[in-house]
């Protein structure tokens, strides 16, 4: 992670009187965590300052940006053998960027996982997160949002001859969900009789699902539908959904400025066809059916 530091600047002594001066500027420390496509802050444009107390301001004048997304999440946020990143959210993050005037040559996609997302805003390690990441009302405590761009639903991902056919079949059974993420605490909250079991990645469960570790996986429909299309006629999604999850894009806490032009472009991204056609692209060949766009509620 990419950290600040406030460096002492020591000046001078004159005529036998020392006065001692402070000011700040900036070190670049390398703590890259996860994998960044870029290293530090100044090559990306990440991680606080230029700019303004927005992020608008900041993309205006430096015309850069990082974004937080998931990098192993097929048909959402999936960062590619090659380096490339690929999925619905990062076709939705690069669209908001180049509405903010960022084009996709000043983006920096940092890996957010769930359970750093607050932290990565807080600290402003990242400009925005577009990354599965459902607004609730204790999340926006420490996040402004703005969306939300999708609705999900939250369903389980079983092999294709489980005898799971809905959340009332989990009694007794080991599932998988991901640490700091709200399916695990919904599964929790309304399933104690589960096993619950808490891996750092939703690719840690399903990997543990292909090896028989866990029987099924707890997350949003799109995001299963997205592993059950990597695996063709390996799992099946149960399709008893048991919750809504509202995705939105996070934003530094208190960045209104950000949160109204990052609707204007969710609006424009909805109305222009492109929301469509990236679903279409991404999840489209998994049978997933394509939703009508959610209502901006966030303003």
């Amino acid at each position: 992670m990419i950290r600040f530091r406030t460096l002492g600047v020591v000046v001078a002594a004159a005529a036998a009187m020392a006065l001692t001066l402070s000011g700040c500027g900036s070190d670049n420390g390398n703590g890259n965590a996860g994998g960044d496509q870029t290293s530090t802050a100044a090559a990306s444009g990440g991680g606080g300052g230029g700019g303004g107390d927005s992020i608008v301001d900041k993309a205006k004048s430096s015309g850069k940006l990082t974004i937080g997304v998931k990098f192993d999440q097929p048909g959402l946020g999936l960062k590619k053998p090659d380096g490339s990143f690929a999925g619905f959210d990062i076709d939705v993050a690069r669209y908001i960027a180049k509405e903010l005037g960022v084009e996709e040559s000043g983006i920096t996609f940092k890996e957010t996982p769930s359970a750093q997302r607050e932290t990565a805003l807080g600290n402003h390690e990242v400009d925005m997160i577009v990354a599965t990441y459902s607004i609730t009302d204790k999340r926006k405590e420490a996040v402004t949002f703005a969306g939300p761009y999708f609705i999900a639903h939250q369903d389980l991902l079983v092999k294709k001859d489980s005898d799971i056919t809905s959340p009332d079949k989990l009694a007794n059974k080991l599932l998988c969900s991901v640490t700091g993420s709200t399916s695990a605490q919904k599964v929790k909250d309304k399933y104690p009789d589960v096993q619950l079991k808490e891996y750092g990645g939703y690719s840690d469960c399903v990997n543990a699902l292909k090896s028989g570790a866990i029987d099924a996986v707890t997350t949003d429909d799109v995001i299963l539908a997205g592993y059950a299309a990597q695996y063709p006629g390996e799992f099946k999604l149960v399709g008893e959904p048991f919750s809504d999850e509202n995705y939105g894009v996070g934003l530094w806490k208190g960045d209104t400025k950000a949160q109204s032009a990052v609707n204007a472009a969710i609006e424009k991204m909805q109305s222009d066809g492109s929301w469509k056609k990236f679903l279409d692209d991404n999840v489209g060949p998994s049978g997933y059916e394509i939703p009508d766009p959610p209502e901006i509620t966030e303003k």
